[in-house]
């Protein structure tokens, strides 16, 4: 059985991808595994590829920050410049949208924390020479993304931040009361606050599934299009998908960002007649 990725890796320098063409018997297709390659344990925890690109993700992100910080300069180059302008603009959206600069200060290190980290690891797979490493007969590398276990962590560390900032800004009682009404006194407010009750629970999977969906299909399409047409095709397809791993880590910061929003408005009543 011969990976589809493996070709990939050996025409294009591509990293290894969740979908694998096999022939057996005669017959040729593509098999598409959902479920990371487990390469090891340790004290019992399963340590797959996708796991590894996480972590090596984040080593990425911490090993720059240690670099840029020692390259900063009072009076800053061409390069330190742009950084500068980016950030500011970035920073200036977030205190825009949650009207407070002083929330904006508490949240802009997450929100750049989590676009930076589902950027680097969704492109790290597609570094020339990462698709050929591998250990034990498989892949030590696989984008973080295809695996539903870590976008399913973003979406939760995401909630909980939104709920507990909810909470902590408007307190539990005006908070709750988005949610909760009397069904006696006001039928139609308990009911909009079920439903806006399920909306957000719903974020968790809505925010998971669809960095899930959208960067495994992606992984999908560069195999196929790499098993039929290995040479030229499977390139402009990778870059593309750059711009789209770009894309949905801005789309989970930003999403994030607007429920933040959300979360600290003080609920509506209804005016008394």
């Amino acid at each position: 059985m011969e990976s589809a990725v493996e070709r990939a890796g050996e025409a294009a320098g591509a990293a290894h991808l969740p979908a694998e063409a096999s022939a057996q018997a005669g017959e040729t297709g593509i098999h598409v595994a959902l479920a990371a390659e487990r390469l090891g344990h340790f004290l019992g925890i399963p340590i797959t590829n996708t796991l590894v690109t996480s972590l090596a993700a984040m080593g990425i992100l911490v090993i720059l920050s240690f670099v840029m910080r020692g390259r900063l300069k009072l009076i800053p180059g061409k390069f330190q410049t742009l950084l500068e302008y980016a950030f500011e603009f970035v920073y200036d959206y977030v205190a825009e949208t949650l009207e407070s600069t002083e929330m904006a200060r508490k949240f802009f290190p997450l929100l750049m924390t989590i676009f930076l980290f589902v950027f680097t690891a969704n492109i790290l797979e597609f570094i020339p020479g990462v698709g050929s490493l591998t250990f034990d007969h498989h892949p030590l590398f696989r984008g973080a993304n295809t695996d539903l276990t870590t976008p399913l962590v973003l979406a939760l560390v995401s909630f909980f931040v939104i709920e507990i900032t909810g909470i902590l800004t408007i307190g539990i009682w005006k908070y709750g009361s988005k949610f909760l009404q009397n069904p006696l006194t006001n039928p139609v407010g308990f009911a909009v606050g079920l439903i806006e009750l399920i909306g957000e629970l719903v974020r968790v999977v809505s925010l998971s599934f669809r960095l899930f969906g959208n960067i495994f299909a992606g992984a999908v399409v560069i195999s196929v299009a790499t098993y039929f047409a290995p040479y030229g095709v499977p390139v402009l397809l990778m870059l593309f998908e750059i711009f789209i791993g770009f894309l949905q880590a801005a789309v989970f910061a930003l999403l994030t960002l607007f429920f933040i929003k959300l979360a600290i408005e003080e609920p509506h009543r209804e005016e008394a007649h």
